[in-house]
């Protein structure tokens, strides 16, 4: 078989039929995904991103001996690699296959191949009625007599039943015997993908108490409907060796449909090192949608909120920083932060973070990303910067001792509240020149003291400043700094 690309002046198709037949639900398996471009928002478009692995079921209407039919309807990024036909029992073998990818209006033509069509003029008069042989410059139409014709200018193109805009496969399989035979195709595919959505509304009380709900987030951008199919979602990052790509990502309309029968929750599972959610009941996912569905109930757990002014980072230098220049910080933001511990494994996505107004009102205060975070464990997320709260970092001494190895270094750090209530805030320092270091002297005492951080908890009065103080000092060896 010769592979060609479709072109066609025009076409209207009352209906076409592929060789196989979906006879059962198919089964789909979901990836995660962060690719932004799935889940954009405005019209619809495909997008090469994602990963899923889809099963159907097919019907093949064999005839003895070696044939070529055709399986349409496919979605338009696939893996041609990954494609497989198994036939039950021993009814037919694949000899050899083609996936043939849709291209506009020409995969629909295509979809038709080895189907009984009927070709139109532009006068409505029939200029041939046959099996499309071939859907290319012209078609190649072949009458019940053998007679084959080429026809390059037409107007329509007219079949029973339905007709595809995927792409398809075309097969050549040898069947032992005629009839119906029961068959699976396996593929995958892009334009699929996932990822948790994560909403917490603050409750109103002086502890921090949170509604969370969970929900997941499934993208369709393949090209394709998919109608009451199994749906399991993976959660994990499985490695992808082949890179993906595609067009420019068009926009997307949302929109958000599942089959009234999914009311339960996802059965989670394990497979291998990662974690799966199958979700009960039959679910649709059209072309150019996000659809939601549970993962767990809702319920309220406890979170922690924090003022946080931090300098510096966790960085180590590869020998002592003596430099007077160098100085970490000059920060003057407070950020919001939020802090969660999981009641079971989360899959990666993202919290919104909701709290009511005075008048009632929920009210959107911040998001941020929740990576993968087994049961028990912690997730923190930046809710945005505080707008009442400042910070200020400044140096008050500096002394260095070449001889001694060592250096002294304090610092005054000024924490300012404009609201009207006193607020509470983390200040978190890393003192970077060297890792070996001691406190000398602090005006608070440090709540947290590691070895890269020292953290205190300061009480800013309504209105008014606080101020903390604290020094430092830095020990090495001649070996750990030669030129000094």
């Amino acid at each position: 078989m010769t592979l060609l690309p479709l072109r066609t002046l025009a076409f209207a198709i009352a209906a076409g039929t592929s060789a196989g037949v979906m006879a059962a639900p198919t089964t789909l398996t979901l990836y995660r995904s962060d690719d932004a471009a799935l889940f954009s928002s405005g019209d619809s478009g495909s997008v090469h991103a994602g990963y899923a692995v889809a099963r159907e079921p097919r019907q093949l209407q064999l005839k003895a001996g070696a044939q070529d039919i055709n399986l349409g309807g496919l979605p338009q990024y696939l893996d041609p690699e990954a494609l497989a036909l198994s036939i039950e029992g021993d009814a037919a073998k694949v000899v050899s296959q083609r996936l043939r990818l849709g291209q506009g209006q020409n995969a629909a033509l295509g979809s038709l191949i080895g189907q009984p069509v009927e070709v139109l003029a532009t006068s409505g008069q029939t200029l041939a009625n046959g099996t499309l042989l071939r859907a290319d410059d012209g078609l190649l139409v072949q009458d019940a007599s053998g007679r084959t014709s080429l026809i390059r200018e037409y107007a329509a193109v007219r079949a029973q039943g339905s007709f595809q805009t995927g792409a398809s496969l075309q097969l050549r399989v040898d069947a032992q015997r005629a009839g119906d035979a029961q068959a699976t195709l396996s593929y995958t595919t892009s334009g699929l993908g996932w990822r948790a959505a994560y909403v917490g509304t603050l409750l109103p009380d002086n502890s921090c108490k949170m509604q969370f709900e969970s929900r997941a987030s499934i993208a369709n951008r393949s090209g394709r409907d998919w109608s009451g199919v199994q749906l399991t979602l993976v959660a994990g990052e499985p490695q992808f060796a082949k890179p993906t790509g595609g067009p420019r990502p068009m926009p997307m309309a949302y929109a958000a449909r599942a089959k009234a029968d999914v009311a339960e929750l996802p059965e989670q599972d394990t497979l291998a090192d990662y974690r799966t959610y199958t979700v009960p009941g039959s679910v649709d996912l059209p072309d150019g949608s996000v659809s939601q569905v549970p993962l767990y109930t809702t319920r309220t757990i406890d979170c922690e909120r924090t003022a946080l002014y931090e300098n510096g980072n966790a960085w180590a230098p590869p020998q002592p920083m003596t430099n007077r220049a160098y100085v970490a910080g000059g920060n003057t933001n407070i950020v919001s932060t939020l802090k969660l511990r999981a009641f079971d494994s989360l899959p990666a996505g993202y919290l919104r973070v909701l709290t009511a107004d005075r008048k009632g009102t929920p009210q959107f205060i911040g998001e941020g990303r929740i990576n993968d975070t087994p049961k028990g464990s912690d997730a923190l997320i930046t809710l945005g910067t505080a707008f009442d709260l400042r910070g200020e970092h400044e140096r008050t001494d500096f002394k260095l001792d070449n001889a001694g190895h060592t250096l002294d270094e304090a610092f005054r750090i000024t924490l300012s509240n404009a609201s009207d209530s006193a607020r509470v805030v983390t200040v978190r320092e890393h003192p970077s020149r060297w890792r070996q270091w001691t406190l000398l002297s602090s005006s608070s005492k440090p709540s947290k003291q590691t070895p890269d951080t020292l953290e205190f908890q300061v009480t800013v009065p309504a209105g008014g400043k606080t101020t903390l103080d604290y020094s430092v000092r830095y020990q090495w060896t001649a070996e750990e700094h030669p030129q000094g």
